[in-house]
């Protein structure tokens, strides 16, 4: 017998080589009808993986991530098989499911895939999944898995399978496909009911521009066809709410191939509210007790060497910059914290000093592969809303719940209520992924649980996602379309102090190390800003966007009330402007629609002679003519509401 341990602590005894099904059927068969993975002693396993020990088991339903991982994956084997069914001689390579659906890498023989053969391809997987044909692994040699590719002519699985150990290669077959494949698969493919292709795009094999470039075709599935269409009428608001469209309608940023990929510019408007986005976090930090520091865009290679950056990031920063003098070499800074820790280094510090809370809003530069660059959520350069907290270790706990209130607060003063937090810890079976010693990463992940805990957050730890010189939180918030995205980020490091050497003077009298927390509420004010657009579809904030109100006289003859109206606004620091265009008051009106600003104050005959402004509200609602006070208070009101104080 072995004993099986689910996930609320119960304990069920079954005949060893029971599998997580049977398991399932033991609780109720609803719940068998519905489990399509499961994970036992933290591996991810097939529903029908005989279970020969002792150990933890949790099953997983669509419901669940992990669920529609394995449900993904387990398409992505079904479109492989269309695949090669459509277009004999593709070579497969790569197929994983990602966030939402999954995709697969291919070499076609000839020709290309066009959205016209999406149809064609979708049809054929239905076609296959109806079959319910089940999901089976076995275990090969590492020779029979060469011999098996190399007979194909298969290049890529040859390649893949050389890095992997013998006795751990496996497969995974169903129907008449066979596919190298680690695991993690529904039980059959009849589980699957809706599949569509999504798109195809290039990707370089592994990730490398001197490798083939293959085809990548995207897709998702469902276990309704309800679930999909109502997917596809989200997928088509997005394309609506795309900041890359809304930021060019709204004339907030652009790009210019002469200027280079990946390096936005800032027009007008959009400078003017990510001025206010850096008001509104100095303002908040300032209560909070942090001081203002600038740093250079560029920093001598060595200080990157110090901090541990170039060993990590190098291949992935632009390449040194060589300077007339022999062996002097630069990067463009790929990180704030090296400069704030020479920064700390500047002065020595007592107990009494600290903690010492140095913010910049600091511009940094990353060489993204072009073919990753995407509007504003990745870009090669990026200005961080960073700060580093340089504290004792008794004061850790406090400062770390500090900065998660004021991270809470940005977020809710923005309108993001809904979301969770991420406690990324290290992976263990990858030591050489960190510096720093066990014991202090130790302390400092168990210092992020403490926080988390007390503060009542909703939070899952997420091991081998922290970063190299420590743990992190993270909040993963979801937006209007239900979407996740990974908006401000908290971090822990005992490494930096070591690695500067910093210091402090102990009420001993002697010398400590400091601990480092590393924060940034927005993350990146290019990322927020994509997905502030998206979330909000544009209609952002009153408090944040570049005009709250438009003035539309009814004609010339009301121009000079208009002029008087739009002084009395701004002396009441209400941003407005005036469109004194000849045009029909129809027409402004769409454009304002258009433009979404917030207020649209109409003034006509009727108004000048009351001294008043017809309004009317985005979106239609007439509030109808009210004082120029009265519409002041309105705004501030609202503002207020939305904006509290930290």
């Amino acid at each position: 017998m072995i004993n099986i341990t689910l996930p609320d602590g119960s304990l069920k005894q079954f005949n060893k080589g029971a599998t997580p099904m049977d398991v399932a059927n033991s609780i109720s068969h609803g719940l068998a009808r519905n489990v399509i993975s499961a994970k036992f002693k933290d591996t991810i396993v097939e529903t029908a993986t005989p279970l020969t020990e002792d150990g933890t088991l949790t099953l997983f339903t669509w419901n669940d991530q992990e669920g529609k991982t394995a449900f993904w994956h387990s398409t992505s084997h079904i479109v492989a098989q269309a695949l090669e069914e459509l277009y004999p001689g593709i070579k497969l390579t790569i197929g994983p499911a990602i966030e939402n659906g999954f995709y697969y890498d291919v070499e076609l023989p000839e020709g290309s895939i066009s959205d016209k053969d999406f149809q064609k391809i979708e049809q054929k997987a239905i076609e296959i999944a109806r079959g319910k044909h089940e999901f089976k692994m076995r275990s090969l040699s590492k020779s029979e898995a060469l011999d098996f590719y190399k007979e194909q002519g298969n290049e890529y699985k040859v390649e893949l399978i050389e890095n992997l150990e013998d006795g751990t290669i496996t497969f995974c077959d169903h129907d008449s496909f066979t596919d190298l494949c680690r695991g993690g698969h529904i039980p059959n493919t009849g589980i699957v009911k809706a599949i569509k292709i999504l798109s195809v795009a290039g990707a370089y094999w592994r990730g490398d521009e001197n490798n083939t470039q293959l085809t990548r075709v995207y897709g998702i599935s469902f276990p309704k066809q309800k679930e999909l269409t109502e997917y596809l009428a989200l997928l088509e608001e997005a394309k609506k709410r795309d900041h890359r469209k809304l930021g060019k309608e709204l004339e907030l940023f652009t790009f210019s191939q002469k200027v280079g990929q990946g390096l936005p510019l800032w027009l007008p408007k959009g400078a003017a509210l990510r001025e206010r986005l850096e008001q509104f976090l100095k303002k908040a930090q300032k209560k909070a007790g942090y001081e203002m520091v600038m740093t250079p865009h560029i920093g001598q290679k060595e200080l990157y060497v110090t901090s541990g950056h170039y060993a990590k990031y190098g291949e992935d920063s632009f390449q040194p910059i060589k300077t007339p003098k022999d062996d002097e070499e630069f990067l463009l800074k790929p990180m704030n914290c090296p400069h704030h820790c020479e920064i700390y280094k500047t002065k020595p510090f007592s107990y009494k000093d600290l903690p010492k809370r140095y913010a910049e809003f600091g511009t940094v530069y990353r060489y993204e592969q072009s073919g990753e660059l995407h509007g504003l959520t990745r870009v090669r350069g990026f200005t961080q809303d960073d700060a580093h907290i340089f504290c004792m270790p008794e004061q850790l706990d406090q400062e770390f719940k500090d900065v998660i209130d004021l991270s809470l607060y940005v977020l809710k003063s923005l309108g993001f209520e809904d979301f969770t937090a991420q406690v990324s810890v290290r992976d263990l079976n990858n030591p050489d992924k960190y510096i720093g010693s066990v014991e202090n990463w130790e302390k400092a992940e168990q210092a992020i649980i403490n926080a988390a805990d007390e503060k009542g957050l909703d939070y899952v730890i997420e091991k081998g996602e922290a970063a190299f010189y420590g743990p992190k939180l993270d909040f993963m918030v979801k937006d209007a379309l239900g979407r996740k995205w990974q908006l401000g980020t908290i971090q822990v490091d005992y490494n930096l102090p070591e690695r500067f050497e910093l210091t402090y003077k102990g009420s001993d009298n002697e010398l400590h190390r400091p601990v480092m927390i590393h924060r940034a509420p927005f993350g990146s004010m290019e990322r927020f800003i994509a997905l502030l657009l998206e979330h909000t579809g544009g209609n952002f904030p009153l408090w944040l966007t570049p005009e709250q109100a438009i003035i539309l006289p009814v004609s010339e003859k009301h121009e000079k009330y208009a002029e008087k109206v739009l002084k009395s606004l701004e002396n009441n620091e209400i941003r407005a402007l005036l469109d004194s265009r000849n045009e029909t008051i129809g027409k402004k009106i769409r454009e304002a629609e258009m433009n979404k600003i917030p207020f649209m104050l109409i003034v006509g005959e009727t108004d000048e002679k009351a001294n008043t402004i017809s309004v009317r509200k985005h979106g239609g609602e007439d509030l109808g003519a009210i004082s120029i006070a009265a519409f002041t208070d309105l705004v501030n009101t609202e503002i207020n509401s939305t904006l509290k104080s930290f």
